[in-house]
């Protein structure tokens, strides 16, 4: 419905914010990511969002950043993780994190997050791990279209940066692009970061 709203922040609490936008005061749930990015009221904020309906409730979900946008979108569709438990991991992991933590099996980072035990961890893990395996097999039909793997991209961290933007929604020649001039040696966290940035100018 929104793909996004753009106007004056005019007030924040600790799980939302509220935009001015041609004298309409649009509430949004936010993260806490989101929330810390918010510091002034008054400045002009562009916020995406998500529209959630169901029969007992309608909310509009706001992200400061695409990413952090699409993150949500494929939390949700793990079984036994609705809108509420996809903000709170994402309130306690930045979209790279949260990324990295799938892609590296580290349940014990997402189960950090309000409301998210052990076996939702574990699930979250396995149910995204078996969609990027099913979206990006490994002998692709279009593997000839694929850009070539240099040298670089075959040490360092640069495979499990690979790994984490496709959980993202990347394909794996997008993220492979991406990260062409990337230094494979910095943290994983950084060298997502930067493929982000190259992607998403706004990042």
């Amino acid at each position: 419905m929104f793909y996004y709203i753009k106007g004056e922040l005019v007030h924040t609490d600790i799980t939302s914010a509220v935009l001015d936008c041609g004298g309409i005061g649009y509430k949004m749930t936010v993260s806490k990511n989101t929330l810390a990015r918010l510091t002034k009221k008054g400045e002009k904020v562009c916020l995406y969002t998500y529209f959630y309906v169901r029969e007992d409730a309608v909310e509009l979900f706001g992200f400061y950043t695409e990413t952090e946008l699409e993150a949500f979108k494929l939390l949700i569709t793990v079984s036994g993780i609705g809108p509420k438990a996809a903000m709170a991991i994402l309130s306690v992991l930045t979209p790279e994190k949260f990324a990295l933590a799938v892609t590296m099996g580290d349940t014990k980072a997402i189960a950090k997050a309000t409301g998210v035990g052990a076996k939702t961890a574990a699930r979250v893990v396995l149910e995204l791990k078996e969609k990027i395996a099913k979206a990006f097999p490994a002998e692709s039909e279009n593997a000839e279209n694929e850009i070539p793997v240099s040298d670089e991209l075959v040490f360092g961290n640069t495979e499990e940066a690979i790994s984490a933007l496709m959980v993202l929604g990347y394909s794996r020649q997008e993220a492979q692009t991406a990260l062409k001039g990337v230094d494979p040696l910095l943290s994983l966290e950084d060298m997502i970061t930067a493929a982000l940035r190259k992607m998403m100018p706004k990042f």
